[in-house]
């Protein structure tokens, strides 16, 4: 869980380091640029979390159902929830990336892709039925020429 520190800062300090954040982003040119920034930026369970998240909410607009999303990612209901709570009340982040991976690529794709990379980070880090549920899965459904 990520941790924010005793100290707190102040409102226009939190919203000027904020903004250059948001601005170091717009700033990425290509993907070995994303892929650098984001290796150096976040530790694996941090990757492997907003992976999560980005995987979310593409099942769940593709009207999967939570349980299904928390047996497939081995993620909670409540974060399933908090991530559907953004999608119905955010400012559109979502929509507008998932939007924009379906334009440029197979969103099939892209999903699978999220996975296997789940897996790869899973094996140096996690051994449990979960991780091998979703290598199963995925491996069925590459055998069997099915969407995952």
């Amino acid at each position: 869980m990520p941790q924010v520190s005793k100290y707190p800062i102040s409102k226009e300090v939190a919203d000027r380091i904020f903004e250059i954040f948001v601005k170091t982003l717009t700033k990425i040119k290509n993907h070995e640029e994303a892929s650098n920034f984001t290796y150096d930026l976040f530790t694996p369970v941090e990757k492997v979390m907003f992976a999560k998240r980005i995987a979310i909410a593409f099942l769940l607009r593709k009207d999967h159902q939570y349980r299904e999303i928390s047996r497939l990612l081995k993620v909670s209901l409540a974060t399933i929830a908090s991530v559907n709570l953004s999608l119905q009340l955010g400012k559109g982040g979502y929509d507008t990336i998932l939007n924009r991976i379906a334009r440029e690529e197979n969103l099939e794709k892209f999903f699978t892709d999220v996975a296997e990379k789940l897996l790869s980070v899973g094996k140096l880090q996690r051994k449990g039925s979960g991780w091998r549920y979703l290598a199963q899965e995925l491996q069925e459904a590459k055998t069997k020429g099915k969407k995952f």
